[in-house]
């Protein structure tokens, strides 16, 4: 069941929350915890009335905003008549209400997310002590593309896995080095290998799908390796025959340097917290491609994969939500390499930032039609607002900080930097907890407060820049590691 040690992660949040107020006493600050606090009450209803119900809310197909959307355009309103009125009696500076509504919002993310991975994570337990009821044939696809360095050992990864029906399939996307010749060693073993002309890993896929055997299709990079109860865990997850999607847990493999202990962190702060949370839902938005799984007949009757966007990923699980089923996450393991340097990682944050965009501007009918259930009301608006919100918010709030030191308010910005700080450590330690990981990689957590968080905002609004303009984009990833592999634990 929930340790108690994750659960007594979520009291120091709270008293910092509490801190806020004792240093900003004030009206202001109570309608920021009271407008926090009922935004995310609103999905906490919403979770009671879907268990109770056992289906996806949906309504009448009216062009209407969702609850989250509303939420994050009206705030900065809402606190631009806040600075208007109090300006009046000079009682508040611009300043300090920018503050405010930043706070507002980190409230809503901690009010909403945190008794929500802690509810999964019950939850989690609860499903594990189950016994898995059929064994179906699960078709493994791994695209694969140049990928002599790592292939080897991510099939032998994927032979290890303790399920009995593999259909394994490795798809060679017209490498030009030795991954076809490597493949075809593993043959005699019952991996079954296929050739085709380049045509990016959406074809690949496609391509995989056309020869795949099983009920379900698990994809794979090539350059992940897998627990050994990793297949075992996603078809448990398929019990449930609301699921037509399932993402796996990705964790960084390569932790050797400062640059991917930050990930390592990313990693494990995005999925313990925000995955956990939408899978409450039944919500997951991206089905990792390093890691995730899907119902055969669901990918087939949403189109396949789609060339149209450079996450692949994501769109298909944007398909397969709108298609009326659920998405989950589940603790099946996959480890992964991470860029070790700044351009590589600039090279594949750009190619997932861009093909977020496109895949949210692809699926825009998302934002306006009820009858697309949670991902409607929480996964694509939550989407949207990290990847622009959260970014122009960062520049806002840096702006104005600058500008409080200049005006003499300095220990205001200091009082303020250093609860947000608290609030991260803490987040991290919490979703550390609820994943057994490493606890050192929580000396990283001021970073995602001041500077790896605004490198990656930096890479996000560019991201953006070029896909409103229309500027090129092109396949982009991060050079591989030759690496001699140690045991998977699963």
């Amino acid at each position: 069941m929930v340790k108690k040690g994750a659960i007594a992660s979520t009291i120091p949040p709270l008293i910092t929350v509490g801190l806020v107020v004792f240093i900003m006493p004030g009206w202001t600050t109570l309608i920021c915890l009271a407008v926090a606090l009922l935004g995310a009450s609103y999905f906490w209803v919403s979770v009671v009335r879907g268990r109770q119900t056992g289906r996806i809310e949906t309504a009448r197909p009216h062009p209407i905003p969702s609850m989250l959307s509303v939420f994050t355009l009206v705030l900065p309103f809402l606190f631009a008549g806040v600075i208007l009125f109090q300006g009046i009696f000079g009682a508040m500076t611009a300043i300090s209400a920018i503050l405010l509504a930043s706070l507002a919002l980190a409230f809503f993310y901690y009010f909403l997310t945190i008794p929500l991975a802690i509810y999964h994570k019950y939850l989690e337990a609860k499903a594990a002590a189950r016994p898995l009821q059929s064994y179906p044939v699960i078709s493994i696809i791994v695209p694969a593309y140049n990928e002599e360095k790592c292939l080897a050992r991510t099939i032998e990864s994927i032979l290890e896995a303790d399920y009995p029906h593999k259909d394994v399939i490795i798809v060679d996307d017209g490498s030009t080095d030795k991954t076809y010749n490597i493949a075809m060693r593993y043959k005699e073993m019952g991996v079954r290998v296929f050739h085709r002309p380049n045509g990016g890993k959406f074809a690949a896929l496609n391509y995989g799908l056309l020869f795949a055997k099983g009920e379900i299709i698990v994809t794979i990079d090539a350059d992940s390796l897998i627990a050994r109860n990793a297949i075992k865990e996603m078809a448990r997850s398929f019990q449930d025959k609301r699921a037509f999607g399932v993402a796996g847990n990705i964790k960084v493999w390569n932790r050797n340097n400062f640059l991917t202990k930050c990930q390592a962190l990313e990693y494990i702060t995005g999925i313990n917290i925000f995955r956990r949370a939408f899978d409450v839902f039944g919500a997951v938005s991206i089905v990792p491609g390093a890691l995730g799984a899907f119902r055969k007949e669901v990918v087939e009757g949403s189109g396949f994969y789609d060339p149209y966007t450079l996450t692949e990923d994501f769109d298909i699980t944007v398909k397969v939500l709108k298609a009326g089923g659920i998405v989950q996450a589940c603790d099946a393991r996959a480890y992964t390499e991470a860029p070790q340097n700044l351009k590589d990682l600039y090279r594949q944050r750009m190619r997932w930032y861009r093909g977020n965009f496109q895949t949210i501007f692809r699926h825009w009918d998302a934002f306006v039609n009820p009858r697309f259930g949670s991902l409607h009301r929480l996964a694509f608006p939550w989407a949207l607002f990290s990847m622009l919100g959260v970014p122009l918010a960062g520049i806002v709030v840096i702006v104005s900080a600058i500008m409080a030191i200049l005006d003499g308010n300095g220990m205001q910005v200091l009082y303020m930097f250093g609860l947000f700080l608290l609030l991260q450590f803490w987040l991290s330690i919490l979703a550390i907890q609820l994943d057994d990981e490493d606890m050192k990689l929580a000396i990283y957590s001021p970073l995602f407060v001041i500077g790896y968080k605004h490198l990656s905002d930096f890479f996000c609004l560019k991201s953006m820049i070029d896909v409103v303009t229309r500027r090129k984009v092109t396949w982009t990833r991060a050079r591989r590691i030759d690496f001699e592999a140690e045991s998977v634990k699963g």
